[in-house]
């Protein structure tokens, strides 16, 4: 059964839960925080600081992350929430 994404998570909780994947902020326009990480070469991802991120938002960036660190997005949720 595939986990549910949580409905409650914060940007800045995401930003947090992100740096278990080697993801350091940046840099940051605004509300937007730019995070990179050099695990299986280098990825860049934007974060808005929002709360709560809307559900499309949260889905589309956690699918990022698994495609670019090849693991499936459920592995992905599982990890860090």
């Amino acid at each position: 059964m595939t986990p549910r994404i949580p409905r409650d998570v914060s940007g800045l909780d995401l930003v947090t839960a992100l740096s278990k994947y080697g993801y350091e902020q940046t840099r940051q326009t605004g509300s937007h925080v730019r995070l990179t990480t050099h695990r299986n070469g280098t990825h860049h991802i934007t974060v808005p600081l929002h709360r709560p991120l809307k559900l499309g938002t949260l889905s589309g960036i956690l699918g990022e992350v698994a495609r670019h660190l090849e693991v499936s997005k459920t592995e992905i949720i599982q990890t860090l929430f």
